[in-house]
């Protein structure tokens, strides 16, 4: 079935990200780094595991099949997924799924971080409204969309304050 190709896609690259983020996390940590927000990432982590459960039990529960509208769906699917590799490399070893600053650093403003400040947080917003109307789990889309705009609003207040505070221009 077409929907554990897409779990097991978007699963094994949110793992990856999570072993590319442990691996930066030490980097920038030996250079200084501060963590932010570490009182919401468990929940925020929880809400990403949440989204994939609630994508399979819908899906199952509810037969849901896939959309009429797949191909066009997975095509802007894939698009978000080249703005996302593009802002990860722009920042290097500064990306992370941890809000975590290196005090006196520059502010990246190359790649897709010209046009926006948290191109990744808009990819991530995309995926969970996009993922679940492949299958038509218009439940998850809903549900996840507004998890998703909470904890972004709470991430980016705490990101932003950070920046502002120990960040160069």
């Amino acid at each position: 079935m077409i929907i554990w190709l897409v779990i097991g896609i978007f699963g094994c690259q949110r793992l990856i990200e999570m072993l590319v983020a442990k691996r930066n996390e030490r980097k920038v940590k030996a250079i200084g780094a501060i963590e932010f927000g570490a009182s919401h990432y468990p929940y925020m982590v929880a809400m990403h595991a949440a989204f994939f459960l609630s994508l399979i039990v819908e899906v199952w529960v509810f037969n849901r099949e896939t959309s009429r509208y797949f191909l066009v769906l997975l095509v802007f699917l894939l698009a978000t997924q080249v703005i996302r590799y593009w802002a990860l490399c722009s920042l290097g070893t500064y990306w992370n799924t941890k809000i975590l600053v290196v005090p006196n650093a520059i502010i990246v403003k190359k790649g897709p971080y010209r046009w926006l400040k948290h191109p990744n947080y808009v990819v991530v917003a995309i995926e969970l409204m996009l993922i679940p109307l492949l299958f038509n789990a218009y439940f998850t889309a809903i549900l996840f969309t507004c998890l998703n705009a909470w904890m972004m609003a709470v991430r980016i207040q705490t990101e932003e304050k950070a920046l502002n505070q120990y960040l160069l221009n």
